[in-house]
Formats: structure tokens, sequence, C-alpha cells
């Protein structure tokens, strides 16, 4: 099973649509994290420091890196246990190297290829 897992600040809400102006990184993470979850053989988990701080306690990478580094240097993405991205969100390039799934932005002029067995969502 592949495990991505985000560690991410402080925030009132994981999708960026709590405040005054909507965090377009915040939304495609929860939405590339929510299709990758729902795949098989693969877990996608996001931890934010507000309402999940016990995951960043028992989690000892976390732990040690939030002691060394301190907040300021979240998010962190964790893929299988290891730190691979630190102090910014993975892109959709970056998760595709990490998976091996590739995701279509919404946007895309692709024709919507992305159909079964095609490896992307």
């Amino acid at each position: 099973m592949t495990d991505l897992t985000l560690f991410e600040p402080a925030m009132c809400c994981s999708t960026g649509v709590c405040g005054p102006s909507v965090n377009e990184d915040l939304l495609q993470i929860t939405s590339v994290m929510n299709a990758l979850d729902t795949l098989e053989g693969f877990q996608a988990k996001r931890y934010n420091l507000s309402s999940s701080p016990q995951a960043f306690v028992e989690n000892e990478k976390m732990s040690q890196f939030l002691q060394e580094k301190g907040v300021e240097a979240l998010p962190v993405t964790l893929l299988n246990g290891e730190v691979v991205k630190v102090g910014k969100y993975p892109s959709m390039e970056e998760i595709t190297a990490f998976t091996g799934v590739r995701f279509a932005p919404m946007d895309s002029n692709d024709g919507g290829s992305c159909g079964s067995g095609s490896g992307c969502c």
C-alpha cells in the first residue's frame, strides 16, 4: 500500500475556502488527496495542527521534525513514512511522481481521457 500523508499548519479548515480569499493550492490538494484515498492500494491522509495535534505527537518523524524546525516549516509531506517535501504542498506532478497516479487538472483539455486503467484521476 502506498501511504501519502500531509502534516499541515494550523488552519480553520482543510479546503482553503474559510477565509476572505480562496487558496487554490488547498482546493487542489483537497481534491487530489480525496481522490487518491478512494483508489485501491493507496491511503491519503491529512493532519491539521489545530484539529489533529495528537497525530503530530504520535508520529515520531513529525514530532522530531517540529522540535528541530518548528511549525513554520509546515506543511510536510510523507510518503510511506519518509519526508519527501517540506514547506510547501506537493504539486500534482510531484504527487504523480510519488504515487504513479496522474491527476489531470479540472481545466484540462485532454478530452476526459482518464478512463478506467489510464492511471489518472
